[in-house]
């Protein structure tokens, strides 16, 4: 399975000491150069399961720059480019300029699900809550009881 993830993700697991859920749950995460950077600002290193690649066709940034940042939009031509099963993706605009290039998108929380569901994580609600308190990671509450009855919990 080939996923490539924007910032969001990534970072906000590894503020918790969690990354390596990605990894169980991928085996191996794809990252654009804008995304390294961008981790790389807040964190010492990345985890050795995230592999970078350079975006080759540089030419839709700019129609991408302008409702998106740098890692965004590399994201989204990296999936592209790649055939991406899965692009982990958060922000709402970006997640709908991916659905519109034909990239299936999956958020941090629809991950986290994924990973309750293969027996990865014991519970979505400790992760969840964890999240929000340390990551500054927000759900709507409607919407955290929603993924917390698909996990069964």
């Amino acid at each position: 399975m080939i996923v490539v993830s924007d910032t969001t993700a990534i970072t906000s697991l590894l503020k918790i000491g969690q990354a390596e859920v990605l990894q169980r749950l991928f085996a191996l995460v794809i990252i654009p150069e804008a995304v390294r950077d961008d981790l790389l600002n807040y964190h010492s290193e990345l985890p050795a399961f995230i592999e970078i690649h350079a975006v080759q066709d540089k030419s839709g940034l700019p129609r991408l720059l302008l409702d998106l940042d740098h890692g965004e939009a590399e994201a989204i031509i990296l999936a592209k480019e790649l055939q991406a099963d899965a692009l982990l993706i958060d922000e709402k605009k970006g997640r709908h300029l991916a659905e519109q290039e034909g990239i299936r998108c999956l958020g941090l929380v629809g991950a986290l699900l994924l990973a309750k569901k293969e027996k990865i994580i014991p519970s979505l609600k400790e992760l969840l809550d964890d999240l929000e308190q340390r990551a500054n990671f927000y759900l709507h509450p409607e919407l955290k009881e929603q993924f917390l009855r698909q996990a069964g919990e």
